[in-house]
């Protein structure tokens, strides 16, 4: 009571906050009159006296008011538009490192210019990130007008890009990029093999847009870069072999779930079954040793007892094919992962593919936490404002609109069945429609998307159906939702970015209907014309009404329902909004369908009736708020286990910037000989033992395996006063005395080439195999907590032995093979860099289930520099007959000779 009391007298925290900012933006103002006496030289002359002024010791906060009020002038110049004071204040925020929540069709994308222009003035970069390549490339063309009328460049970093491209783009004062090509480009990056191939440069700042569905929703997915594996076809054969001599007694399963463990006996007959057969180290399953092992049990349990033939697969020419559980169709192409399809194809005795394997990944949440400075805008971010705060330590900050909002909020109605639903929701707009009022229905997934039209076209309602799979063509689609009558079904996720405006966008109509007509008096009578009926058709929308949000059923998220409602009502627009629900609803059945709320429904409400209830809406946000909670302990957890992983990736990748760097990795060779000889001899001769009982023979096997050298350490064992420090001398003498032997026989350069190679080399394959083995270790690190024990403490304790004996593999490996190196003379060459794999990027939609990575390597656009539009590189034919490189030495992922601008393995080195 008294917190409320508190805040209707003095305003809530973020009112204050927002009060506190609009003296900067009075300062801000104060600029303008002197700014439009400029002429443009002067006006683009600012940039450098900025520049001027942070050299001379001000800081960005000093400067920012003058900045943002050039920038706006600058707009006004090349966009005819004025930022308005909410924009400024959303800049500020921004310029902060917080979250600007603004409501759609305020102008997040002009506001987002204020700080970026501000931050790029140092020179050291910003990334704007958008949430599809179509909004990048829009954005980017749209806003290079501002930042190149004040002398800065624009990148874009989209899908089809050849590295020159991505590093002129990266290399741009300010780079707009989608969060997927981000992410794949830093994992790609620390898998090359040389500065001058990588594309990034050090981290600054970025401003994400639609932040909440990136750092939010598709955070639930990782990005990871896989490539074929070496081939285990024996293994899954023998593992399938050993699985089918258990018998039922042996597991327990949940057909519900498609999953099943083993019993505590079973666990027994396993460990029985892989010992004769040859596959188990040790005499204990769960040794961490046997991790792979284990893995391999359990998909191929998995597969012979949960995966049925011609239920959940058919064998079609000697492969195992997928059947869709919900369409009953086959999925060609598609293969389960974690070696599931391996082991079915063992099962049903068909050729065994081999399965990729993580070369790198990566999660959003962790990629972004390497920005020293990260904002972001969104039109709803206060619902998750907890987990923002929790992981990205950003505060989110609500923008007043810069008109008070019109929308009416209508109460939800509920049905008891989706038919009654579907059939209300028929009615409701086909009555909108004939009143000339635009209606958009949002609909959860393109399947009921599908299911509505079929109801349309009994009611007669003309409409359009789309989803959110083709970004750049939709968005003309939603752009015109707002034209007089139209109705348009489209998922809650399509079309985000673009503002539907009452009679039609204007701009959309022009880019569609005029294409082709070039300029002149015919193109000026076109858009003329356009904009008449736009007008006319604005004033008749407005008197229907408004734009009419109506939605089929509640998302589990508050989040995108609001996202959904706030199409409407854009810059004090009228509107209307409305959600129609029943107990078919995904939500409501989650809710749960003994719940007394059910019971009421069908026992009081007659077919095609509806009710409307504050206390049922109530409910429904409660039930959200829980799925909220769970789905943020979901992300939690991926973030708990990426973390373990970061740390040591952070690790791994700062080693191998320092070897790429380095001039000579003499040092390291040393230190890693060094540690290697003492590793031999710690073995052979454990500390507080006697000499009679050290392991001789041991010491001699490992020094012949792995240095190449047949020493007397017989002969030394006879000698006074011997000790295990005696041999660490003398056996790293003689490594040393072999080392620089084999160093001495080439040039400086070669040799150095030689180490750097090896080193790089032999790190990137313990990666990917350390990368391998705490996968598995997660898909059974779960099991311990019926040991009463925390999985992901568990996780953390294994994870870190694990990456210990990694680094001693590698120390060990890399000293092996520079001893058993052999050189040959005949022939000179200077060290070539390694190539690297081809390799598949994914990243999972949360809400499709779709790759959404978009990785193709060909190339199109580049860098948009001053005022430029992007550089286009046409797209040659695919080349035809003999391949007049072929004689050439290249490297598969080497650009093509011929200036496609695609890689020579897509063009003319097509296989």
């Amino acid at each position: 009571m008294f917190a409320g009391l508190a805040k209707s007298l003095f305003g809530s925290s973020n009112d204050r906050y927002v009060a506190s900012i609009r003296k900067i933006v009075e300062k801000i103002n104060s600029f303008e009159p002197a700014l439009e006496a400029l002429d443009d030289d002067a006006l683009r002359g600012q940039t450098q006296l900025f520049r001027d002024r942070l050299a001379g010791g001000e800081t960005l906060d000093d400067i920012l008011p003058e900045a943002f009020a050039t920038v706006r002038e600058a707009a006004k110049r090349t966009l005819k538009m004025r930022h308005f004071d909410v924009q400024m204040i959303g800049g500020i925020v921004l310029h902060r490192g917080e979250i600007s929540e603004m409501a759609t069709g305020e102008g997040k994308t002009l506001m987002a210019t204020l700080p970026a222009y501000l931050n790029a003035i140092e020179g050291k970069g910003v990334h704007v990130v958008t949430v599809n390549d179509y909004l990048a490339r829009r954005d980017a063309e749209w806003m290079s007008a501002v930042y190149g009328f004040l002398g800065l460049s624009t990148g874009i970093i989209v899908p089809n890009l050849n590295e020159m491209q991505r590093r002129d783009a990266y290399n741009a004062d300010i780079t707009y990029a989608t969060n997927n090509e981000l992410g794949f480009d830093y994992l790609r990056d620390n898998m090359k093999f040389d500065r001058q191939q990588m594309v990034h440069r050090e981290f600054n700042f970025g401003i994400v847009d639609e932040v909440d569905s990136i750092l939010i929703d598709e955070a639930r997915t990782p990005l990871i870069i896989s490539g074929p594996t070496d081939d285990k076809s024996e293994l899954y054969i023998r593992v399938n072999e050993v699985v089918l001599k258990l018998g039922e007694d042996d597991y327990e399963k949940d057909e519900k779930s498609k999953s099943i463990n083993l019993t505590e006996d079973g666990t027994e007959h396993v460990e029985r079954l892989l010992e004769d057969a040859g596959l188990l180290q040790g005499n204990n399953l769960y040794d961490i040793e046997n991790t792979q092992i284990v893995h391999h049990v359990n998909q191929a349990l998995k597969a012979i007892v949960m995966f049925r033939i011609d239920t959940d697969y058919i064998v079609k020419d000697d492969k195992v094919v997928i059947i869709d559980e919900f369409t009953g169709r086959m999925m060609d192409g598609r293969r389960w992962s974690d070696g599931l399809h391996q082991a079915v194809e063992a099962k049903e005795g068909v050729h065994i593919e081999p399965e990729n394997q993580t070369l790198a990944s990566i999660t959003f949440q962790n990629y972004f936490r390497m920005y020293p400075k990260l904002s972001g805008m969104t039109g709803t971010a206060s619902t998750e404002a907890a987990e923002f705060f929790d992981i990205y330590k950003m505060n989110c900050v609500t923008i007043p609109t810069n008109r008070p909002i019109a929308r009416q909020d209508d109460e939800d109605e509920f049905y008891k069945n989706i038919t009654d639903k579907f059939g209300a929701i028929a009615r409701t707009v086909r009555e909108a429609q004939d009143r000339g009022q635009p209606v958009l229905v949002g609909t959860v997934s393109i399947e009921k998307s599908e299911l509505l039209s079929t109801f349309f076209e009994k009611e007669g309602v003309a409409h359009s159906v789309l989803n959110a799979r083709f970004h750049e063509s939709e968005a003309h689609i939603v752009a015109q939702a707002g034209r007089t009558g139209a109705v348009t079904i489209a998922t809650n996720m399509a079309g985000r970015g673009t503002d539907i405006k009452l009679g039609g966008n204007e701009e959309f109509r022009i880019d569609d209907e005029l294409k082709d007509v070039p300029e002149g008096p015919e193109r000026e009578a076109g858009i003329a014309r356009i904009h008449a009926e736009v007008a006319a058709e604005r004033e008749a929308v407005v008197a229907a009404g408004g734009l009419f949000v109506l939605a089929t059923e509640r998302h589990e998220s508050r989040r995108i329902d609001n996202q959904l409602r706030g199409r409407s009502g854009r810059q004090g627009d009228p509107g209307l909004s409305k959600f129609y629900l029943c107990l078919d609803d995904d939500l409501l059945r989650i809710f749960g369908p003994d719940t007394l709320f059910s019971k009421m429904m069908n026992k009081n409400l007659e077919d095609g009736e509806a009710i409307g209830s504050k206390w049922l809406s109530k409910a429904i946000e409660t039930a959200q708020k829980k799925v909220e909670a769970r789905n943020y302990d979901i992300r939690k957890q991926v973030v708990e286990y990426d973390n373990v992983m970061n740390d040591q990736r952070k690790v791994i990748y700062e080693q191998r910037g320092e070897i790429i760097d380095s001039e000579t990795v003499d040092e390291v060779m040393i230190a890693m000989r060094a540690e290697t000889v003492n590793a031999i001899v710690a073995d052979a001769c454990p500390a507080g033992s006697y000499p009679e009982q050290w392991n001789i023979e041991q010491m001699k096997e490992r020094t012949q395996h792995i240095l190449d050298l047949d020493l007397p350490i017989d002969a030394w064992m006879e000698e006074d006063a011997v000790d295990p420090e005696m041999f660490e001398l003398r056996i790293q003498e003689q490594a040393d005395a072999v080392a620089a032997e084999k160093a001495a026989q080439v040039d400086e350069e070669t040799w150095k080439g030689i180490e750097k190679s090896v080193l790089l080399q032999t790190l990137d394959h313990h990666w990917k195999e350390h990368l391998s083995t705490l996968d598995a270790l997660r898909q059974v690190v779960f099991l311990r907590a019926y040991a009463q024990k925390q999985p992901i403490n568990e996780y953390k304790q294994e994870a870190f032995a694990l990456f210990e004996r990694m680094l001693s593999n590698i120390r060990e490996d890399v000293t092996r093979t520079i001893a058993r190196l052999e050189l040959r003379m005949d022939e000179p060459e200077p060290m070539p860099l390694p190539e690297l794999p081809d390799f598949l990027t994914t990243h999972i939609d949360p809400f499709t289930g779709d790759d959404n990575s978009a990785d193709i390597d060909d190339g199109s656009i580049g860098v948009i520099a001053n005022t430029l539009p992007p550089m286009q590189i046409p797209r040659p034919d695919m080349p035809q007959g003999e391949n007049p490189y072929a004689d050439l030495e290249l490297s598969r992922n080497a650009p093509c000779p011929c200036g496609s601008g695609r890689k020579y393995k897509h063009c003319h080195g097509v296989i």
